[in-house]
């Protein structure tokens, strides 16, 4: 097939995969499967159009926004949607792609604007929604809100990273016959049990993944630690020990293990690269984590993938990645209590951590690696295309969505940009 993902991210930009989505990773994946890929990103006016190929990937640059500085939000960059949808529908105008998918509500909204008109499919991706944010604190955009289930209508599938996400998105009246279920993907040759190892001393270890400016979760787990007189914790994301600022939430922390006395067992490690977050995952007993909100649940597959049975609460993708009991334990949210009863009796038991991290190898490694992932991807990209045993869109979504709706919740989100 001819794909085309549309991301707001520049792939040659580094970190620059959203949590969750992995268009980039996504991408090779695809092509090792024969398909010819190509990504598009948006660029700010004035630069000059550029394409690559990067692991078999086409990568093109449109212009699309203002010149200057970077855009600072998706809300902002939501306004330049027309235009990012105009280049894009003149690129496809001569040679049409079989299916778009799309990575963000912004990229959505372009995507679906540019094919408007051909038969072209389009398959969403969003990472995380916009309701479920806002309910665990984020500053969501009204208008987020209001075009994530109009977008998610108008798809022709739309790919949840996890059964809670499936269930929000049949909460704003998406078809289930257009959701599929399909996790984040990792690359299992990185993650896993063999290779490189992190140094330690012979205290058990704890390590914790967080997003560099949402640390949340973090004070049930120093709380936690403090508990577990013979653990260390180790925080990757965010500010290293070193450079951690005056102020802030990553401070706020380092001052509650001052005062709870721990602060020589906690370690922020900062931001770490593939190969280095492996190592140190190899050399943890558990990998825990107590977020009250966790889209993928990317960083305890990344974890069990490595042999490192995860503590977790039961929130998001990470409660559709633990089988609790067999590769990890599934802890209710925000309750410190059980959090800390279940990692005392997990690292007194040496046996049981080796067999539930032989499991979550086993799991991590059949279930999420990018081979299976992408092969399930591709299937949902043929079912939508309309050249396949005569299915279309309007066969894949049921009646409660009919076209003429969908064109209409179409034209409004549109407009509000024009």
């Amino acid at each position: 097939m001819r794909i085309a993902l549309i991301t707001a991210h520049d792939p040659l930009t580094p970190a620059a995969e959203p949590c969750g989505q992995q268009p980039q990773s996504l991408a090779r994946a695809l092509v090792r499967r024969g398909h010819r890929v190509t990504m598009y990103a948006p660029i700010q006016a004035g630069c000059r159009p550029s394409a690559a190929i990067v692991g078999g990937v086409s990568i093109e640059h449109v212009c699309a926004g203002p010149a200057g500085p970077a855009r600072a939000s998706t809300a902002q960059a939501a306004a330049y949607v027309p235009e990012f949808a105009s280049s894009l529908a003149d690129r496809w105008r001569t040679r049409q792609p079989d299916v778009v998918h799309a990575f963000s509500w912004t990229s959505g909204l372009a995507a679906l604007a540019a094919v408007r008109g051909t038969s072209v499919p389009v398959v969403q991706t969003f990472g995380s929604l916009g309701q479920a944010e806002r309910r665990h604190g984020a500053v969501v955009p009204d208008s987020r809100l209001r075009l994530e289930p109009a977008i998610a209508r108008s798809a022709s599938a739309v790919l949840a990273s996890s059964a809670d996400e499936a269930a929000e998105l049949a909460r704003h009246a998406v078809p289930k016959s257009v959701v599929r279920v399909i996790p984040a993907g990792i690359d299992t040759q990185t993650f896993c049990p063999d290779g490189a190892t992190d140094g330690r001393g012979s205290r058990a270890r704890l390590v914790t993944v967080v997003s560099p400016g949402q640390p949340h979760g973090l004070t049930l787990v120093i709380r936690a630690l403090a508990q577990l007189r013979t653990a260390e914790l180790v925080i990757v994301g965010g500010p290293d020990s070193k450079h951690l600022p005056k102020t802030g939430e990553f401070r706020d922390l380092a001052r509650l293990a001052s005062a709870l006395g721990v602060r020589n067992r906690v370690r922020f490690a900062g931001e770490l690269g593939s190969a280095r977050l492996a190592a140190l995952l190899r050399s943890a007993d558990v990998l825990v984590s107590a977020a009250p909100y966790d889209p993928s649940g990317l960083a305890a597959i990344q974890a069990m993938a490595c042999g490192t049975p995860a503590v977790v609460s039961g929130v998001g993708g990470q409660q559709d990645a633990v089988v609790d009991g067999t590769t990890g334990l599934v802890v209710p949210p925000m309750r410190a209590d059980l959090l800390v009863h279940r990692l005392r009796a997990l690292l007194g038991a040496p046996a049981l951590l080796q067999a539930y991290g032989i499991a979550a190898a086993d799991r991590a490694r059949s279930r999420y690696c990018w081979e299976r992932v992408a092969g399930e991807t591709a299937a949902v990209y043929q079912r939508c295309r309309p050249d396949r045993a005569g299915l279309s869109r309007s066969s894949l979504a049921s009646a409660e969505a009919p076209d003429e709706e969908a064109a209409m919740e179409q034209d409004e989100a549109m407009a509000m940009f024009a």
